[in-house]
């Protein structure tokens, strides 16, 4: 039997099922306690509010994995694309499916003519600092990321 996959943009009652990669990404990330958000506030914020967006991965109609990006700004680019969370569940990663939401989000970056693309990586994260290498991206050891909790 052939899996169906299908990448798409985010809609109202993915929320949950976002919210548990999240969750997800937070376990492996070493601080599950730090997310304080909900299925519900990501809902307003996606779909609401749009102070975001996002495209999911499905295999046979299931989120498996997701990458929510929001535009930002660059006084010296101008509008940019940040890529807030790009994340596979463990069972389906090295399958292409990371590289296949990465391009859909760079074509999505330059279909909004954004000027440059952002994000982060957690430095023990080799995994990730080698998917990132691999499609040629520039990871930059010059900035230190500076941050308010409110």
């Amino acid at each position: 039997m052939t899996e169906v996959t299908n990448i798409r943009k985010a809609k109202r009652g993915d929320e949950n099922a976002l919210m548990g990669l999240v969750h997800e990404l937070a376990d492996f990330e070493k601080a599950p306690d730090e997310v304080i958000n909900t299925s519900e506030q990501l809902a307003v914020d996606l779909f609401d509010e749009k102070l975001c967006d996002c495209f999911v991965y499905e295999i046979d109609g299931v989120i498996r994995g997701m990458a929510l990006y929001y535009t930002s700004y660059s006084t010296w680019k101008g509008r940019c694309l940040y890529l807030e969370d790009l994340y596979i569940q463990t069972a389906f990663r090295r399958l292409g499916i990371g590289k296949k939401l990465f391009e859909r989000l760079v074509d999505e970056a330059k279909y909004l003519g954004v000027k440059r693309m952002d994000w982060q990586v957690l430095d023990w994260n080799e995994s990730a600092i080698h998917f990132y290498e691999s499609i040629g991206a520039t990871l930059d050891p010059e900035w230190i990321n500076g941050r308010f909790f409110f």
